[in-house]
């Protein structure tokens, strides 16, 4: 068995590995699901690139829409320009556009793919007094970009809106004026503060179940131009309550990165789709275990997502919002980019302690497809690292 020294709170030790790799769909045909399932997908960076990294934008190309190429062949969603592609965090709003367009654009050349976009208000100045209108007019800004290209729009959340509502009227305004010009329904994201400190009191209320009755009377009152609600809380009974209060023809896409498996299964009362940024990172198990469910197949469901939860848990660790690192991280160990380079150089932003544990459990839950290439790329980072 292949082992390697990885540090740990107890100092360093020797690590065999003892997963068994997931086995890989074979090329072909996109399986079939009974659940809409996106991965928010990352970018990947020039590494090349003679730019000063913390503040330039470099993406490289070809590897970013690869990747994309890569979930759809696996019968995922790309959801487009999230904050897993650091949006908010590195990437503009002129380099999501930019972004936006190379993927809808490879998206019409491959069959079946399905894509949606963020839009959102990013590009208004940090720091400055926004008014409701101006929050609308930069809504109906980049909708407008993103249709154009021929997006499909997911409603960001808005720090300019949290700062400039006084209360869950002006959240009932912004959304209503912006729902009613949309071309084709959304999907409304609410992402919670642990993911961005910015967003806390979103909808006008401190309290989540305060905000979710304002949410979900928005999204009910325009039904018919929303296609879901992302809700990304961390809490299972939050989003089943949700749920089970939105409009029957609206769908419920779980954002929870801890509790996927349980809400997309679903009980008798309903089930969620999903919308995540841990499934850019475990897409081939997510894949293989859609099928399993969409087969009949439940507890093979159950059996292949299980022991990726608690990578996943490890992953979305607070501080929440560096997720991004571990997910572009286990795209390196996996082979699907050549470097661990990030915008605004947040391949920083985790301990190498957290990289140790996140290649345990990546072994443990069998994503690592090439155990012996993971292992030459994790004692290189080690290295870097110190780790010897």
């Amino acid at each position: 068995m292949t082992s390697l020294i990885l540090p740990s709170s107890g100092g360093l030790a020797a690590y065999t590995l003892t997963g068994a790799p997931l086995a890989l769909p074979k090329p072909g045909a996109a399986p079939q699901f009974n659940r809409v399932a996106y991965a928010a997908a990352h970018i990947v960076v020039d590494p090349l690139a003679d730019n000063a990294p913390w503040l330039d934008q470099a993406i490289d190309w070809e590897r970013t829409i690869a990747f994309r190429t890569h979930l759809w062949d696996l019968g995922l969603g790309v959801a487009e320009a999230m904050d897993t592609a650091q949006r908010g965090m590195g990437l503009s709003w002129p380099g999501a556009l930019e972004l936006i367009g190379h993927s809808v654009a490879a998206a019409k050349n491959h069959p079946g793919a399905v894509i949606a976009c963020g839009a959102g208000t990013d590009h208004l100045t940090p720091g400055t007094d926004s008014s409701i209108n101006d929050v609308i007019r930069a809504y109906e800004m980049q909708i407008e970009a993103i249709e154009a290209l021929g997006g499909r729009i997911i409603l960001m959340a808005s720090r300019a809106l949290v700062a400039a509502a006084r209360g869950p009227d002006d959240y009932a305004r912004v959304y209503d004026r912006i729902l009613r010009q949309v071309s084709q329904p959304v999907i409304i994201h609410w992402l919670g503060e642990m993911f961005d400190p910015a967003l806390d009191g979103y909808w006008g209320a401190a309290d989540h179940w305060d905000a979710m009755a304002v949410c979900t009377d928005i999204i009910n009152t325009h039904a018919d131009k929303v296609d879901g609600v992302k809700i990304s809380l961390l809490s299972a009974e939050k989003e089943i309550a949700m749920r089970r209060r939105l409009a029957p023809a609206v769908r419920m896409y779980t954002g929870d990165d801890f509790n996927y498996a349980e809400l997309i299964a679903g009980d008798a009362l309903g089930h969620s789709h999903a919308l995540l940024g841990i499934f850019d990172a475990i897409a081939p198990a997510a894949s293989a275990a859609l099928a399993r469910l969409a087969a009949g197949d439940e507890a093979g469901f159950h059996a292949i997502l299980a022991p990726t939860v608690p990578l996943s848990r490890h992953i979305f660790a607070a501080p929440t919002r560096f997720y991004k690192t571990g997910v572009v991280f286990l795209a390196y160990l996996n082979g699907l980019q050549d470097h661990f380079l990030m915008l605004g150089g947040q391949q920083s932003a985790r301990s190498l302690l957290h990289f140790a544990e996140l290649f345990r459990l990546a072994d443990q839950a069998g994503v690592l497809h090439d155990p012996e290439q993971a292992v030459a790329r994790m004692r290189r980072v080690m290295a870097v690292g110190g780790v010897v």
